[in-house]
């Protein structure tokens, strides 16, 4: 059923083409900076559903926003005043793709994708683009949940070890260097540019070169979850690190596929240091 405007903690306004009974949320306005920590942005035309996850997600303690469309819904997240996108694929007036990948050109706030069950292209697709993880429609909302506080729970981490030097530990391996305190990868003095996840799961590998890294392990460390039947995002995530790595030379069988078992670093394992 519909949502009534200002119900709740959602906050609805109207859109440039949208009528009052289909009003989403154009970016939080205000004087002074909005506090992000455990406020969430559900961007879905489901009214009935969103209604549901509201109630649900706040009851867990967290405040949640609502967008009903693609435009709303990017207006909303580019405004930066939420710690986790819940983003659907299938939006009016443009899809959740077009609307991460608009988003992924100037932020790295967490996105958490729905997709329909059984659209494996979806989910893929999704991870490439630069989705943190996914869950595929019906669902329940405990799953929801758990899959929420992994998503936090891990970009929570890593936001503190950037701030605390103490904690600033360097992995290299080979022409890798891993800074794990400020969080950057170089590749022979190069920037490598990557995601929370992909950050971790090159961290992981970094940290057991030369030896078979499960794709359950990887699954517990970067995504921190347990890794599901048929589940790809482990290995849409290596792939999106062994794509940027292979931008340079003699990376092409850095990272290599394990049949059945999970991923390998062929190298040395790695030199650490501290700052």
């Amino acid at each position: 059923m519909p949502l009534r405007e200002g119900e709740g903690r959602l906050s609805f306004v109207k859109g440039s083409n949208t009528s009052r009974n289909n009003s989403s949320p154009q970016a939080l306005s205000g004087k002074g900076k909005i506090n992000p920590v455990n406020q969430l942005l559900i961007i879905d035309d489901d009214h009935a559903l969103v209604a549901l996850l509201k109630r649900f997600l706040e009851a867990e303690g967290f405040h949640v926003d609502a967008a009903f469309d693609h435009d709303s819904g990017l207006s909303a997240a580019q405004a930066n005043h939420h710690e986790l996108i819940i983003l659907d694929v299938m939006l009016p007036g443009g899809s959740g793709f077009e609307l991460l990948k608009a988003l992924r050109q100037h932020s790295a706030m967490p996105v958490l994708l729905l997709t329909a069950r059984g659209e494996a292209v979806d989910r893929i697709l999704g991870l490439e683009i630069g989705a943190d993880d996914y869950l595929a429609k019906p669902f329940d909302p405990r799953e929801l949940v758990a899959r929420i506080r992994a998503v936090l729970r891990r970009t929570r981490e890593a936001a503190s070890t950037t701030t605390r030097p103490d904690h600033e530990e360097h992995l290299r391996v080979g022409d890798i260097e891993l800074s794990t305190g400020s969080r950057n990868v170089t590749y022979g003095g190069q920037p490598v540019e990557l995601t929370s996840v992909e950050f971790n799961v090159l961290e992981l590998l970094l940290r057991n070169a030369g030896s078979v890294v499960t794709r359950e392990q990887i699954a517990e460390v970067a995504l921190g979850r347990p890794l599901n039947a048929f589940d790809r995002s482990v290995d849409v995530h290596v792939s999106r690190v062994r794509k940027k790595l292979g931008g340079f030379p003699g990376t092409d069988d850095l990272i290599r596929p394990i049949r059945g078992i999970g991923y390998f670093l062929a190298s040395a394992p790695a030199e650490k240091s501290r700052a």
